[in-house]
């Protein structure tokens, strides 16, 4: 290949080379936003709630029934790590016991069977306020708060090929020069 030919070849790589950089870094700003803004928006939010656990040494957070929630005692809810944690380790261990296993969906079927049963309709209205939270904090705190996890990871492989690329752009462009 020809002197001429082959710095033409290495120009056009060295262009893709900038474009992939430049690519990269919108990328990677881009998804840096989205991580900010899902932390913010779900610490915000879960802050505003002020959903404590318990304090460490109640009865409200026995280890022996809440022993992976221990690590969490007398904490604000303030991350989707702390959401799910409450959701599921505290709101839906509570739930369990309120009609021995069953869902809202299930008693609100038996309590329209018998809509005298005072019983049946307290355990109702508490089932539907429980998973109306606990849905609430895995949707709109968890899964909010993972997706903006996975934008930081995003983020952070593209800065990094962009950082590889800003680097082989100029190694190609000595090259060019030497050429």
């Amino acid at each position: 290949m020809a002197k001429a030919d082959r710095r033409t070849v290495d120009k056009i790589f060295v262009l893709l080379g900038v474009v992939t950089t430049v690519v990269l870094l919108v990328v990677g700003g881009l998804s840096w936003y989205a991580f900010k803004f899902a932390d913010n928006t779900v610490g915000t939010e879960l802050t505003s709630q002020r959903i404590y656990f318990p304090p460490k040494g109640s009865t409200a957070l026995d280890p022996k029934e809440f022993p992976d929630l221990q690590q969490y005692a007398g904490q604000l809810v303030d991350n989707g790590a702390k959401a799910k944690a409450y959701a599921n380790g505290f709101i839906g261990r509570h739930l369990e016991k309120v009609a021995a296993g069953k869902t809202y969906s299930e008693v609100s079927t038996l309590a329209q069977k018998d809509p005298t049963n005072a019983k049946l309709q307290q355990q109702k209205q508490t089932l539907f306020q429980g998973e109306t939270l606990r849905g609430l904090l895995l949707g709109d705190g968890y899964a909010y708060w993972t997706f903006g996890q996975i934008a930081e990871y995003a983020a952070i492989v593209a800065f990094a090929g962009a950082a590889v690329m800003a680097v082989l752009v100029l190694l190609g462009l000595r090259r060019v020069v030497r050429l």
